[in-house]
């Protein structure tokens, strides 16, 4: 009696810090972090257990005027996050400052008409209380629905379990969705897909970051106890072709390096990985490699 359980989305503008608030809260590594923008192409469940409750966070793509056909697919994944949600929490980012891309957030977040919490996030790098405060009045001037307000830093944990704390007060009543070791409603195949393309924001600049795609191809447990994934990262022109292969594979060696650390750590087994890469002109414009490049289609379906 008293257990609390619910679905609390992240909604905000890009690059505000939904995945590092995410994999702080979980306590690992679920959602892929880089200072690119649109890092986050997927709606990814972090799920969180307590003595008191349970609360499944879905990080969200950041919400944006998209430029593309991939573009709107995220924006329809973050807008949709919404419906079924218990309480939504709304990110905004002090250091940035109140943009253009927050109103197209507020508008989305006031038309729900859903309960809401507010984080003001990054506040360690606040000079003065007052400039805080400024910023915290227009923060809340902009969404409609806000019950409280938290000041936190994502990064550095700071007002973290307070709001945690206050997030699960304000669940419904209710039995666990998970079983409690659970962290994630995300399968190992699209872990490993994220990992791959983290590294590959990671390490390469400009538009590179943007045109790529991962498809995996095999995963598979091998009986010698080595999990074998064979992969494709996608481009979109050929001659980014070479800048992820880099000179003599140095560059597609390196991705396959960090990525194979990472997965052996979150899959805790010997990983055996096999990178290609491929061009597919303009998949971002197209349907098919869309879905089948981003992981897209269990989130549209």
């Amino acid at each position: 009696m008293g257990f609390k359980s619910g679905v609390v989305s992240l909604v905000g503008k890009p690059n505000v810090g939904k995945s590092t608030l995410i994999n702080r809260l979980v306590g690992e590594k679920i959602a892929i972090v880089s200072d690119k923008v649109q890092t986050t192409r997927n709606r990814i469940g972090g799920i969180v257990t307590t003595e008191k409750g349970q609360v499944i966070f879905y990080d969200t793509p950041g919400i944006h005027k998209p430029l593309h056909r991939l573009g709107q697919y995220l924006v329809k994944i973050a807008v949709g996050a919404l419906n079924g949600s218990d309480l939504l929490l709304i990110m905004v980012d002090y250091e940035d400052g109140i943009k253009a891309s927050d109103h197209l957030v507020a508008k989305h977040v006031n038309s729900s008409k859903i309960p809401a919490f507010l984080a003001i996030n990054k506040i360690d790098v606040a000079l003065t209380k007052a400039s805080l405060n400024e910023f915290t009045k227009k923060a809340l001037a902009l969404f409609e629905n806000v019950e409280k307000h938290f000041l936190i830093s994502a990064e550095k944990g700071d007002g973290v379990d307070e709001l945690l704390e206050e997030i699960i007060q304000r669940l419904p009543e209710g039995p666990m969705l998970y079983p409690e070791d659970v962290i994630t409603d995300r399968s190992s195949r699209f872990m490993a897909a994220e990992i791959i393309r983290e590294k590959v924001l990671m390490l390469t600049k400009e538009e590179i970051p943007h045109s790529t795609g991962v498809y995996i191809h095999d995963f598979q447990d091998k009986e010698t106890g080595v999990l074998f994934i064979r992969a494709d990262i996608v481009v979109e022109r050929q001659s980014q072709k070479p800048i992820i292969i880099g000179k003599q594979g140095a560059m597609i060696k390196k991705i396959g390096i960090l990525a194979r650390q990472d997965m052996e750590y979150i899959f805790d087994s010997k990983v055996f990985l096999e990178l290609f890469v491929k061009v597919r002109k303009k998949w971002r414009e197209k349907d098919n490699f869309i879905q089948d490049f981003t992981n897209l289609r269990e989130d549209l379906e």
